[in-house]
């Protein structure tokens, strides 16, 4: 069996394939706008902390992050392929993008969740902080923290 890795994204070539993923996940099963789901933080692999999970040489998920704040990093755009989902996937992508943004001194990650994940990233450690759920592209979301 192949062994899941969390690779930082280094090249166009990987940038599309975390796109690809994206597209699948939050454009065409969950309907958000194609010209929502892109940003700034997407012209290359240098605007911001990209990341894939390959199993063997197939990508399987992808998420980013970007310094939010002093000492504060916000995860965005985490996206698990259907067939891996409940694997340990989200997770694995999740604690290996937290390491990498520990390694560079920062203190604590925070994220918008879908509410229908609030309970997968509390697993993780994250505290809701928001009071109300948000919409953010049409759908529910709550703003969580963790000190990394």
């Amino acid at each position: 069996m192949d062994a899941m890795k969390v690779l930082p994204i280094v090249t166009d070539e990987m940038l599309q394939q975390a796109f690809d993923i994206r597209v699948k996940v939050f454009v065409e099963e969950q309907g958000v706008p194609r010209a929502l789901e892109m940003d700034e933080y997407d012209a290359s692999p240098d605007a911001c902390h990209h990341y894939l999970v390959v199993k063997g040489e197939e990508p399987i998920a992808t998420g980013r992050w970007k310094e939010y704040e002093a000492g504060v990093v916000k995860m965005q755009r985490i996206a698990v392929l259907k067939p891996y989902r409940g694997l340990g996937v989200g997770k694995l992508l999740l604690e290996g993008m937290e390491q990498d943004a520990a390694r560079l001194g920062y203190q604590a990650s925070l994220l918008d969740a879908q509410c229908t994940a609030e309970a997968f990233y509390s697993k993780l450690g994250y505290l809701t902080e928001s009071t109300e759920p948000f919409m953010d592209a049409d759908i529910l979301h709550v703003r969580m923290r963790k000190r990394l």
